[in-house]
């Protein structure tokens, strides 16, 4: 059964609460609910790990390998400052969807820049919670369409 690790980055642990007219309201943990809901519909299986601390989800890209398929990666506010992120993403070789909740691009201008994107399979943004869902559809699809990595 194909597995997907789903990450979410610092203050991603305050969704629902922190800052809701632009996040939305739905929790964590109701995006969660969401995607294993979504992942026993596609036959598939999900893990999730939220930090704030970078070394953290660098570590877990790394101990992916062998273990998951795909990552579907909200990186939070470190999407436009962390080269190290990028480089583990690079590195660790699996096909990762970068997800946003608002729209980057029609926020501030510090945002309109991700650092992850160049080396993410995809980018999936503003649709709220459902970036998450379309993003595992579309791990989901790409593995269905090129087979697992090597």
């Amino acid at each position: 059964m194909p597995r997907f690790l789903i990450l979410h980055g610092p203050n991603l642990q305050a969704l629902g609460t922190r800052e809701p007219e632009i996040y939305g309201r739905v929790t964590l943990d109701e995006v969660e609910t969401r995607l294993r809901s979504l992942a026993s519909e596609l036959g598939c299986d999900v893990e999730f790990l939220q930090s704030a601390h970078e070394g953290v989800l660098i570590d877990s890209l790394y101990q992916a390998r062998g273990r998951c398929d795909g990552v579907v990666f909200n990186p939070g506010g470190f999407t436009h400052t962390s080269v190290a992120l990028r480089d583990a993403i690079a590195g660790a070789g699996l096909p990762t969807v970068e997800v946003h909740l608002s729209n980057p691009h029609s926020r501030e201008a510090f945002r309109h820049t991700s650092l992850v994107a160049g080396v993410a399979a995809a980018t999936v943004s503003g649709f709220g919670a459902d970036s998450y869902l379309l993003a595992l559809r579309g791990l989901v699809a790409r593995l269905e369409a090129h087979g697992p990595l090597a």
